[in-house]
């Protein structure tokens, strides 16, 4: 009889035991352990990330972080982190988190426009993946890749078209370089190609005057026509006369650092530089910064007509007037030259 209540208790104790074991890996599990009010949250693990750096993301997102620990070390996930970005659900279980973290990794989009430099495009992309901008620069500027794939230092710039991407977001910075290859061919389609055969330029000479036309003017619809005016000018051997041209050649000297010139005035003109287009004729090296799909197709689709002329339009900022004669040009140019002075923009 004493034999017998024994095995009951010790029945009984296995039944608590295991309801016990059976309520903790329920709790553990299946039981929602989110503790934020959004619709969901995203936590960003890097390359080298340990447990511990993950754990400190998710622990202000979980209501019991110490129920996640044990579930993720019976997974193996402590031993085993991926990296990228994963998405977590609100009302999401430990379970369900641990999968999303561990096979999940959701790509985002990035974009990037009106890049001055390889510099400041790997600032700008580096806000957005986890290669910082140093890697970034390092594999824009490296001269056997530039080399290998007909860039050079000049034109390496060329190569970023501005557009959305998609990418993952632990994307090495050779990952970014090598995607971005393949877009900048994928850009240059057969028609692209034809069309720059037909004006005689390369797509490097293509994108380079594209980019003085970008700077000249944001406004589509008035591209093309900038383009048919360059493209007048290289017809007769006359020099472009790009003001942007002269603005990045300044740029480039000690004396313009952390300026902003907001007039070209004939002190510019002087610069010694290949991209002063005032004191030599034809393009200049290279791109002067990054030009918008508008202007590249604007150099490809330019607009034939007679002018050889534009000034900036007082009356209407962002647009330009164009004219055929010098004597017809300098008229509306002292138009202009007056607003500048009477906002007192003289430098």
């Amino acid at each position: 009889m004493y034999i017998k209540k024994i095995l009951i208790g010790i029945a009984l104790l296995g039944l608590v035991v295991a309801a016990y074991f059976s309520y903790f890996v329920y709790t553990t599990m299946f039981v929602s352990n989110t503790a934020f009010n959004n619709e969901r949250a995203y936590i960003y693990v890097s390359s080298n990330d340990t447990y511990d750096s993950v754990r400190e993301q998710l622990e202000p997102l979980l209501k019991d972080i110490d129920k996640f620990d044990a579930l993720a070390k019976q997974k193996k996930y402590v031993s085993n982190i991926k990296a990228g970005r994963f998405e977590i659900t609100k009302g999401m279980n430990n379970n369900a988190i641990i999968n999303s973290i561990r096979s999940r990794n959701l790509p985002l989009t990035i974009s990037f426009n009106n890049q001055e430099s390889l510099e400041k495009l790997a600032g700008r992309v580096a806000q957005q993946i986890e290669a910082d901008s140093l890697s970034l620069l390092t594999a824009m500027t490296d001269s056997g890749f530039l080399s290998q794939n007909n860039f050079s230092e000049a034109t390496a710039l060329g190569m970023y078209i501005p557009n959305s991407y998609e990418f993952f977001w632990n994307s090495s910075a050779e990952t970014f370089r090598s995607r971005m290859l393949k877009e900048y061919n994928r850009f240059w389609s057969d028609s692209r190609k034809r069309k720059a055969k037909a004006i005689g330029f390369s797509q490097d000479e293509v994108i380079a005057l594209a980019s003085i036309v970008y700077e000249e003017s944001k406004q589509a619809s008035e591209q093309p026509r900038i383009a048919g005016v360059y493209m007048n000018r290289l017809k007769i051997g006359m020099p472009l006369q790009a003001d942007p041209t002269l603005k990045f050649a300044a740029y480039k000297l000690p004396q313009y650092k952390n300026t902003i010139i907001k007039r070209v005035l004939n002190s510019h003109k002087s610069i010694n530089s290949p991209y002063n287009t005032y004191t030599n004729r034809g393009l200049p090296p290279g791109l002067i910064a990054m030009p918008d799909i508008s202007a590249i197709d604007a150099v490809l689709n330019y607009e034939k007509h007679n002018y050889l002329y534009f000034v900036a339009d007082a009356q209407r900022l962002g647009y330009h007037k164009f004219s055929k004669t010098l004597s017809e040009h300098n008229v509306k140019a002292r138009e202009y030259h007056a607003y500048l002075n009477s906002q007192g923009i003289n430098k």
